[in-house]
């Protein structure tokens, strides 16, 4: 059986759904009850899609609804992981964010977390009988609607083990690889460099894990144009776009994301492939 708490969300489409009822208090506090009589002996997994700490809270209490109607056997589907990108203090006094979404998951005594392209390593190691699910499938995806031979972009160095695997998977594209450099303190991205000297006019596939504002990506744009490269994408598994899509498509030819963490109407320059684990 399948809990979806983003109504919106639903990556398993062939397993029954559970019925639920869920408010805020005035207070701020999220609340949850279950509806759907359930067998204490079936498997429930639980889905949510997480942009804030009250979506995290409502997912903590759901499992709780769960574990007390006596459902033993339990799966959590968070495929944007929480803090993901907090996987390491870089400054005295900052918490190590990631490791507390971790912990609190852990205490529960999930039979499985599974979580879709990590930021990094470090997730999969804080989590308890964590799962991780690959971008493979849906790289392949974009890259069938390019429809054109493309150079694939690994943005920096963090992406490079992924990005390697990747083309292992799709049989060898050609990768190109990248950097920047990041002030820890103020978090301002600076000093592009492409580690080609001219691109003869190849289309450019970026491939990362997440696009939050987009400055490393239309920064890069601008370096691989200087590169001569030809027409230019970006694939993100988690499109959060928090500064919409505007500037982004003045640099890119198209733009491809999950829908992990929100849905968005796809677009002739924008297209959301939809995660279907079915």
């Amino acid at each position: 059986m399948i809990l979806n708490l983003d109504p919106k969300f639903r990556p398993f489409i062939e397993k029954e759904s559970i019925d639920f009822e869920s408010f805020t208090f005035s207070g701020g506090e999220p609340h949850i009850k279950i509806l759907t009589p359930i067998d204490q002996n079936k498997n429930v997994t639980v889905t949510h899609r997480v942009q804030s700490f009250n979506d995290f809270g409502l997912l903590l209490l759901a499992i709780d609804a769960l574990q007390r109607l006596g459902i033993k056997s339990i799966d959590v589907f968070i495929p944007y992981f929480p803090a993901a990108r907090q996987d390491r203090v870089m400054v005295k006094g900052e918490s190590l964010s990631v490791k507390v979404y971790a912990q609190l998951l852990n205490a529960l005594n999930l039979n499985s977390v599974t979580v879709y392209d990590p930021h990094s390593e470090v997730v999969p190691a804080l989590l308890n009988n964590c799962k991780v699910i690959s971008n493979h499938n849906f790289i392949k995806e974009a890259i069938q609607d390019i429809d054109e031979d493309i150079i694939l972009i690994s943005p920096d160095g963090g992406a490079l083990k992924k990005i390697y695997k990747l083309t292992s998977a799709l049989g060898g594209i050609e990768v190109i690889e990248c950097s920047k450099s990041r002030d820890v303190k103020t978090g301002q991205i600076s000093d592009f460099k492409v580690y080609a000297e001219d691109l003869k006019g190849k289309s450019c596939l970026i491939v990362d894990d997440i696009c939050d504002g987009g400055g490393t990506f239309m920064g890069l744009a601008k370096e691989l144009k200087k590169k001569n490269a030809g027409k230019l994408y970006l694939a993100v598994s988690h499109g959060i776009f928090s500064k919409g899509l505007t500037e982004l498509n003045k640099h890119f030819d198209k733009i491809y994301s999950t829908d992990s963490f929100k849905s968005i109407e796809s677009t002739e320059q924008f297209k959301q492939i939809a995660l279907n684990l079915e």
